[in-house]
């Protein structure tokens, strides 16, 4: 998430790779009304940003996270401290709620951890006590919201994540943990009747290292589904210029950290059920500047800056006018945007990648779309796209 975007991989090398052509930009696919029901799509909001949420268009979208709840004292809280200079609200998921009048098959979450706020969980989880008291505030948190689930993001366990406690005790434990909070959002359930079900989701790191340090096989008993961070494959932590959300390995697969494809086949493969797996789409870029190409090898070299986060909103306009060409790598399957003069490179989705991304997870037989985050977006392009194919 975007508390969540760097990733714990240190890079090991610093070559080369294959350049690639410019390539004619792809058209925008209308917008449509509506999506297949068989398709999940898990929308992320920032409650830190500067966004009216009652202007959510909700018309296909399934499913709203509400980042981010915070754990204190062991326990899921609504934390009112300031991220990127804001404060979250409650009022923010009344105004989700409120969607629910434009859609009545909408179901809000709220995802408690994100790359800042995970510090708490290896205490939740480390005892049956703790993870009882934890569970009961898991049950808490969506009864006094009104929100239809809960969502957990911990970042990540068994790894240092952004200095967080961490013990290997967490691999088991995040099991019991999950087990502990569906038990709760069930006993809730049947308290309340009417035959009401809580949601129960989690994010997941698209890397070796997250499948190795949890037991993904065991977790499909719990979660109504996953949401993979199928992103920041080369990020803020790379002082080399790489995709960030690539669908397969480049042509120089020793320099990709990652793939979309690799990140599921690595979770199917640990026995997590495909047919509960929602495929992260990233509405954001990463940007590295002063980037030393070689010749015309534009990819992986040499940046004087690590690849920071940028919007989709605050760089597609006007790329042109910029300076931008937008390039394709076709064995990737992925853009990016290169900006000759000022030696800057920005990997992003566009409506090409989100069609491939599209048709990848039908043939593969995923849950859905899971994207960071709405408000982005500019004018809904990459919403709109990943609507429209999966309208097809």
């Amino acid at each position: 998430m975007k508390q969540s975007f760097l990733s714990t991989l240190t890079l090991a090398v610093l070559l080369i790779l294959s350049g690639c052509n410019p390539a004619p930009k792809p058209k925008t696919e209308a917008q449509t009304d509506n999506t297949s029901k068989d398709y999940m799509v898990v929308a992320y909001v920032a409650g830190y940003r500067d966004f009216d949420f009652s202007t959510i268009d909700v018309s296909g979208i399934t499913h709203i996270n509400y980042a981010f709840g915070n754990i204190r004292d062991g326990e899921a809280i609504f934390d009112t401290t300031k991220i990127d200079g804001k404060n979250l609200t409650p009022a923010d998921i009344v105004k989700l709620n409120s969607l629910k009048s434009k859609n009545p098959d909408l179901k809000v979450l709220a995802s408690i951890g994100g790359w800042s706020w995970s510090g708490g969980f290896s205490d939740a989880a480390l005892s049956e006590a703790s993870r009882a008291r934890f569970a009961q505030s898991c049950a808490k948190f969506v009864k006094d919201y009104q929100l239809d689930g809960i969502d957990l993001d911990w970042e990540y366990p068994n790894q240092t994540g952004a200095g967080n406690i961490h013990r290997p005790e967490d691999v088991h434990n995040f099991t019991l943990m999950l087990k502990a909070v569906r038990e709760e959002l069930d006993k809730m359930a049947v308290e309340e009747g009417k035959g009401k079900h809580y949601l129960l989701s989690i994010a997941t790191g698209a890397d070796q290292a997250y499948v190795d340090n949890t037991e993904l096989g065991k977790l499909g008993e719990y979660l109504d589904f996953l949401n993979i961070m199928t992103y920041d494959f080369y990020n803020g932590l790379h002082t080399v210029n790489g995709h960030h959300s690539n669908l397969y390995p480049s042509a120089q697969p020793e320099l990709d950290m990652n793939s979309v494809v690799n990140a599921v086949d690595m979770h199917t493969k640990a026995g997590f059920p495909v047919e509960k797996i929602n495929l992260g789409i990233p509405f954001y870029g990463r940007i590295w500047k002063g980037v030393e190409a070689n010749g015309d090898k534009i990819l992986f070299n040499q940046a004087e800056t690590v690849g920071m986060g940028i919007d989709y909103i605050n760089f597609y306009q006007n790329i042109d006018a910029n300076g931008y060409t937008r390039y394709w790598d076709d064995t990737a399957k992925a853009p990016y945007l290169w900006n000759a003069e000022e030696k800057t490179f920005i990997s992003y989705e566009d409506e090409q990648s989100i069609a491939l991304k599209i048709d990848y997870l039908k043939k593969r037989g995923l849950a859905g779309v899971m994207f960071w985050e709405y408000s982005a977006d500019h004018e809904q392009k990459l919403l709109n796209a990943v609507l429209s194919n999966l309208k097809k």
